[in-house]
């Protein structure tokens, strides 16, 4: 069984990305989300089909993380050649087509085990994401099965339970009030 993450310092890391430009490589270590939220969720594989719902759509709502101080970043085992040339693909062929935040390659599947979800037989990542605060303190994890896409609408109301500083019931939205300890 994995260790606990939530409460901890996130694992560090440094990897090569493909920015969403789809024309440049770069490389992202934790410590470049210093200060800011990271919403960083794994997928299992490019080129296939729950994956790009998922990828897509954290693209599209980037601003609102953004508007709440927070950065995304993906990542899966495949290189950096194949993340570029998936953003290069047409959205209509399976593709990507441009994005709003780079993808991070963990060919050598260290990232993946530090955060508890690699499959190792099978090499790939279970669909995980985390949220990490400001001070790098894991926050928040979800980890589900390779067959199930995640929601952005729920990523986003957590991020906003996270940054209220109260105790949120469930279900809790911003502008709703936060429990008190009695």
């Amino acid at each position: 069984m994995a260790d606990r993450l939530v409460g901890k310092k996130a694992p560090d890391f440094t990897m090569h990305t493909a920015l969403g430009n789809g024309e440049e490589f770069g490389q992202v270590s934790l410590s470049d989300y210093s200060g800011k939220w990271l919403v960083l969720f794994f997928y299992p594989l490019d080129f296939t089909f729950v994956c790009p719902t998922e990828i897509i759509a954290m693209s599209e709502a980037v601003e609102l993380f953004q508007d709440l101080d927070a950065e995304v970043l993906g990542i899966s085992t495949d290189s950096k050649h194949s993340h570029r040339a998936w953003i290069n693909t047409p959205r209509d062929a399976n593709g990507l087509g441009k994005l709003n935040y780079p993808l991070a390659s963990d060919i050598n599947k260290t990232v993946a085990r530090d955060y508890g979800v690699l499959i190792e037989e099978e090499g790939i990542a279970l669909r995980g994401l985390f949220i990490i605060d400001p001070e790098g303190e894991l926050k928040y994890q979800v980890v589900n099965h390779l067959d199930v896409g995640r929601s952005v609408d729920e990523t986003v109301r957590v991020l906003q339970a996270l940054q209220s500083g109260g105790l949120c019931p469930a279900n809790w939205k911003p502008g709703q009030k936060t429990l008190t300890a009695k």
